[in-house]
This record gives C-alpha cells, structure tokens and sequence, in this order.
C-alpha cells in the first residue's frame, strides 16, 4: 500500500488517476483549488485538501502538512487558450506558477522522502505542447518545461532511488477540451490520429498508473506521448 499524492485528482483525467489508486487500496492525498464537485471527497480512503497551487511560497506548508509520500502525480494544469500577443502578465505567471513552478517546488518538497524510502515515484502530466509547440505558447514552453524538469531530476536522483517520467497527451475526451471555444484545433489534431477520436481519461490513467506503480525501474526520465501517432501540430 502505497501514499499517493495527485494534484487535480478530483476530475477529469485526475479523477481516473484516483479512481486507479482507489481500486488498488492505496491511502490518496488529492489536492485541488476547488472541491465541491469531487465525487469522492467522502471516501475514506481519500483525503481531500483546498489548496491553490499558484500560492507556490505555501506549497512548503503543504508538504509539511500531509509528511513524507511514496508516489507523487502532478496532474494539475491549464491552458488560456490566448495568443501571443494578448499575453499579459497575470495569465503568464498563472501558466508558469501552475503548470511548472507548482509541480517543481512539490517533487522539490518532497524529495528527501522520497529518496529516503528508496522506492519514491513521480509521473508528470506534461503534453504533446511541450514536444511539438502550441498556439497557446506559455502552456506549450511550461509543459516543455515540465518535460525537462522531469528529465532534470531523473539525472539528479535515479541512482539515488528516485523514478520520475511524464506523460504527454494529446486531446483528451474531458470538457475542457470539448467545450473549448478553440474545439476546430482539436479536430484537426485528432482527424491525423490512427483511430479519428480522442484519447479516454481513464486510457492515460492507465499509463500514469503503471508508471507510477508498475514499471520498471530502468525506465526513469523519459516522456511518453500519448497521441495515437501524431508527429505534429498546427496551428
């Protein structure tokens, strides 16, 4: 049995990451801004904590709070959907502190325990963005910046016992996507992919899940797109 944090575990992709870790009997820690909605707030097996991962200077009082974990998934993230050119300061530095500074300063944290236990596991929730570019260019350079930062710590602390890897998905079948307003991007994405449809939650649940818990431990510091065989991406 293992301590699971997951960031954004309460919907979405997260919430089958949860599910996984649910079914497997795994004590979960899900950290989320806003958990009205959270299904599974009330299972005993979970513990839900508010928290707001722009608020990087208190990420410390959060590790402090939940102690040392086994495996950590940085599932939160988000996209504006802006151009280039209508980037102002806020948004950019909502893009960097919850798709990069957050997920760094939270395997940072955590770290001496991870390393401690000898067996400590991290899987990223990066994107296909962060390989082939995006019109959204700040989601696109924070999750290339995950990507690294994985790869970064992966070099640093796999002797040390650490295994780190990120996932890179493509359009995945959640509202967000579905209902966004940039829904024609999408389709011509997923109109190159083998199977013409977009990527289930619970199928890249699946590979963080196994990442996570399952495979071995040579596999440290890559990035595994999860794209059904797209090579690139337009605007």
């Amino acid at each position: 049995m293992a301590k699971v944090v997951i960031t954004g575990g309460n919907k979405g992709i997260g919430l089958e990451i949860t599910k996984l870790f649910l079914q497997a009997g795994d004590d979960i820690i899900v950290v989320a801004r806003d958990l009205k909605d959270f299904e599974l707030k009330n299972n005993n097996k979970i513990s839900a904590i508010s928290f707001d991962l722009q608020n990087i200077e208190a990420i410390p009082d959060l590790i402090k709070e939940i102690g040392e974990i086994d495996i950590l998934i940085n599932n939160a993230g988000s996209a504006t959907g802006l151009a280039p050119e209508n980037y102002d300061t806020v948004h950019r530095t909502y893009i960097e502190n919850l798709n990069l500074a957050a997920p760094i300063a939270l395997i940072t944290g955590f770290l001496p325990g991870l390393i401690r236990n000898g067996r400590g596991r991290v899987v990223n929730t990066a994107s296909q963005a962060g390989v082939f570019g995006h019109y959204d260019i700040w989601y696109g350079a924070t999750k290339a910046g995950l990507i690294n930062a994985t790869k970064t710590f992966a070099s640093l602390y796999g002797s040390k016992g650490l295994v780190i890897n990120s996932v890179s998905p493509g359009p995945v079948k959640i509202d967000r996507i579905l209902n966004s307003p940039n829904k024609e991007r999408y389709e011509r994405i997923i109109s190159r992919t083998i199977l013409k449809r977009y990527a289930l939650p619970e199928e890249v649940a699946k590979v963080v899940y196994w990442l996570a818990k399952e495979s071995p431990e040579y596999l440290n510091g890559e990035n595994y797109l999860i794209n059904n065989n797209v090579t690139s991406l337009d605007a």
